[in-house]
């Protein structure tokens, strides 16, 4: 069984590091939102066919259609190039030039797990390893075998890219990344972490290059103008 599924048959949470997974409950839509997307969205979120592992087409009706990749407008002070992320709106905007920003919807922490301040790509990953940390190892005897890290691929936690944050010199361990589970986008699902569909993680991960400076808001702050929603 892959290691997601078996962890939702035991009833246990996904630990990505310092990111922990809580399968949220389905979110249903009406027609009429459903039938409000416009048919670039299917294309985007299609299944990618280029890619050393499947990255199947996303069932885009049964997310809110706010967190589709979209740009937006943005007055926020943060220079082009820097990564925003606003946990309460569920959204992170990359920001461009003349004001601005293409935004992602995201998973965000859950209550009490959140954390905010300045942080810097240094380290970016494809289909990266997940290795789960010694004391979920020890509560989870059967996940021994990940000790040295599972490799990346379509059942692995963190989907297909990751962007690993540091303050300084010193990982926090949170991560912005894929993920393997799409319905839980515009959800508070981890400890901590940014998680991203894949198709729009691996948009990011293209435009974005180490060094970026990522901006993690504490209250409902935004930035954007009014498209703001």
């Amino acid at each position: 069984m892959p290691v997601s599924r078996r962890f939702v048959a035991l009833g246990l949470p996904v630990l990505l590091g310092g990111c922990v997974s809580a399968r949220p409950a389905p979110m249903a839509y009406t027609a009429a939102r459903r039938a409000s997307l416009e048919p670039q969205y299917y294309d985007m979120y299609a299944e990618l066919d280029d890619e050393p592992f499947p990255v199947p087409a996303v069932d885009i009706d049964g997310i809110d259609p706010r967190y589709l990749r979209q740009p937006v407008a943005y007055t926020g002070p943060e220079r082009p190039g820097t990564i925003v992320i606003n946990p309460n709106q569920k959204f992170l905007y990359l920001v461009q030039d003349g004001g601005r920003a293409m935004r992602y919807g995201v998973g965000v922490g859950r209550e009490g797990f959140g954390w905010h301040g300045n942080a810097t790509i240094k380290r970016k990953a494809e289909w990266p390893t997940w290795t789960p940390p010694s004391t979920m190892i020890m509560r989870q005897p059967e996940l021994e075998e990940y000790a040295s890290g599972m490799p990346g691929g379509p059942d692995n936690p963190l989907g297909a890219r990751a962007m690993y944050l540091y303050q300084g010199d010193r990982d926090t361990l949170y991560r912005i990344h894929g993920t393997i589970e799409p319905q839980t986008i515009g959800t508070r699902v981890s400890s901590g972490c940014i998680r991203l569909i894949n198709q729009d993680v691996i948009d990011l991960y293209r435009r974005v290059s180490t060094g970026t400076r990522v901006v993690v808001l504490s209250g409902g702050g935004g930035g954007e103008g009014d498209e703001f929603s």
